[in-house]
This record gives C-alpha cells, structure tokens and sequence, in this order.
C-alpha cells in the first residue's frame, strides 16, 4: 500500500474574516479529511493555504 499526497491550494481576499476562514477550512478538514499544509499572509493582507490529504492506491494481494 503506497500513499500519495493530493494538494489543493486556495486564495482568500483580504476582507475575509478571520473566523470565516475557520470555519471554511475547519469544514474541509472534516467532512473531506483535508489538513493544513502551508498558510502564507501577503503584504496587503491575502491569505495563500494549501490543503493535503493522502490518498492510498491499494494493492491486490490475492
């Protein structure tokens, strides 16, 4: 069984509450079992987060 990484990165405008956010990026992690991978905040205030979650290619043994 060999795991591989999916990514899904995503863009906030910098008006976007904080707790909206959250809340969203709480949602995704757990209802489509997304984690944080990386959080970058711009100069003007844009929120950059990229989101992974492993996905298993299962192998027949049989």
């Amino acid at each position: 069984m060999s795991a591989v990484w999916e990514y899904r990165e995503m863009n906030f405008h910098r008006d976007a509450k904080r707790n909206d956010v959250k809340s969203y990026l709480t949602t995704m992690a757990e209802i489509e079992r997304w984690e944080l991978d990386r959080v970058h905040i711009t100069q003007d205030g844009r929120r950059w987060v990229r989101l992974r979650r492993k996905i298993y290619h299962l192998q027949r043994t049989a």
